[in-house]
């Protein structure tokens, strides 16, 4: 049985489960349960040292935004993360496509392309500095190594997946390939790319982040890192909390895009009838 639910209401309910999941960390890290249930004497369930609190995260993220001490950090990681997902994207999406038309190619890389995306990212981290630096694009080759594959396999998937009968009956009716390619093989991959794309967005970020962990001297990584140095619980998840609203707001964009892009696919509600 299917329940369908108005957008407000959809957005009241995620609401409502993080004020609860705040709620139990706030409870845990304030609130002392007393000797004898617990231990021999009164502890908290999440010792504010480990876990900090949500009001002394939220404190911090405030007075960060609001001296102005975290902008010049945020926009290296956000360029960081735009320049890997975009070119990330853009190669798997051409990649993807150009395998899926050209079968004897997919065929000869394949076992190379799988090698490649079996590599541990945080292995080629290391290398990417030592051959561009600790400059942003050390961090972007990173981004991009994640997004790359992530798109790669979905748009190949998608192409793949053109239904033999639509194929026919548009070779029937004289399409061209470049009319194939715009009518029929693009379509059909683009359900596939923007659900990669979502994924993307995440590892995109992740991958700027890591690189500025492992060596940098600026970036939303670097200052995670040095809480972490100084044992700054606190700037650790405020570090990460503003890594998460900018996923989300990111990811919005993508969505956006996405449904500007695919307003000719039937509505959910549509489909359900």
């Amino acid at each position: 049985m299917r329940f369908l639910f108005s957008r407000p209401a959809l957005l009241l309910f995620q609401v409502l489960v993080a004020v609860v999941l705040i709620g139990i960390w706030h409870f845990g890290s304030t609130v002392r349960i007393p000797a004898g249930y617990l231990s021999a004497k009164a502890v908290y369930p999440l010792d504010p040292f480990f876990f900090s609190t949500p009001i002394a995260v939220f404190e911090r993220t405030w007075r960060d935004f609001a001296t102005g001490v975290i902008w010049y950090h945020l926009g290296i990681t956000l360029l960081e993360t735009a320049l890997a997902f975009a070119i990330g994207a853009a190669g798997g999406v051409v990649v993807g496509f150009w395998f899926a038309r050209r079968q004897l190619v997919a065929a000869v890389f394949d076992p190379y392309v799988k090698m490649a995306n079996a590599l541990p990212r945080v292995v080629l981290a290391p290398i990417f500095a030592l051959w561009l630096g600790l400059g942003i694009w050390s961090k972007v080759a990173l981004g991009v190594s994640l997004v790359f594959f992530i798109v790669f396999f979905n748009v190949y998937q998608g192409v793949k997946e053109v239904s033999p009968t639509v194929l026919a009956n548009a070779r029937m009716l004289g399409m061209s390939e470049r009319q194939l390619l715009r009518h029929v093989y693009w379509p059909s991959a683009l359900t596939w790319m923007f659900s990669s794309l979502h994924t993307s967005v995440g590892f995109a970020l992740v991958g700027a982040v890591v690189g500025e962990y492992l060596g940098s001297a600026a970036g939303l990584g670097y200052r995670i890192h040095q809480a972490e140095g100084v044992f700054d619980v606190t700037g650790v998840f405020s570090g990460m909390l503003v890594l998460a609203v900018f996923v989300i707001l990111i990811d919005a964009g993508v969505t956006l895009i996405e449904n500007r892009l695919t307003v000719w696919r039937p509505s959910t509600s549509a489909n359900q009838r």
